[in-house]
């Protein structure tokens, strides 16, 4: 396995889960929003606010792009990465998918308190995040590997069915 590459919705789990399986596997662990916030110097409202989505995303698919030809790391992504074309494809070439599947009642749970999230500063949260999964979950499935379901579950279950599931992966 190259890379270990986590994709899915906002609150999904992405970051919790991507730490606990690097700390797992012995290997690095990335967050793509985290290191374009260390480069910049800037957090993604902010991106967002000064360059808008268009120019936080070509940030993102620079960072994809390059964490993407690492050996050996787990990645999070950003909820979405999977937008672009080009994204995908890195992220496919990259290493193992794993898609996290949250509900739309669980990602409006989870990113309640959180004002990191752009995308999210509206009246009707959930509506955002109803529209949002209908237009990226394809995007999700088509390049996992794995899909996962988070809802309900501590984070150390959803990281042993990972890695129970990956064992059984044919290499590709």
């Amino acid at each position: 396995m190259r890379n270990l590459i986590l994709v899915g919705p906002m609150g999904a789990g992405k970051s919790t889960i991507g730490r606990l399986l690097a700390k797992e596997l012995h290997l690095p662990f990335k967050d793509s929003d985290k290191e374009i916030e260390l480069r910049t110097g800037a957090n993604i409202p902010w991106i967002f606010d000064k360059e808008g989505e268009p120019g936080f995303r070509d940030r993102e698919t620079a960072m994809i792009a390059e964490l993407c030809e690492a050996d050996g790391v787990v990645l999070a992504t950003g909820g979405g990465a999977v937008m672009r074309p080009e994204n995908r494809l890195a992220l496919r070439n990259g290493g193992r998918v794993v898609y996290l599947h949250a509900s739309i009642e669980q990602q409006v749970a989870r990113t309640a308190r959180d004002r990191n999230r752009p995308l999210l500063r509206n009246a009707n949260p959930e509506k955002i995040l109803r529209d949002l999964l209908a237009i990226r979950d394809p995007l999700y499935r088509e390049i996992a590997d794995l899909v996962i379901e988070t809802d309900e579950r501590p984070p150390r279950m959803v990281v042993l069915n990972i890695l129970e599931r990956l064992a059984q992966l044919a290499p590709r």
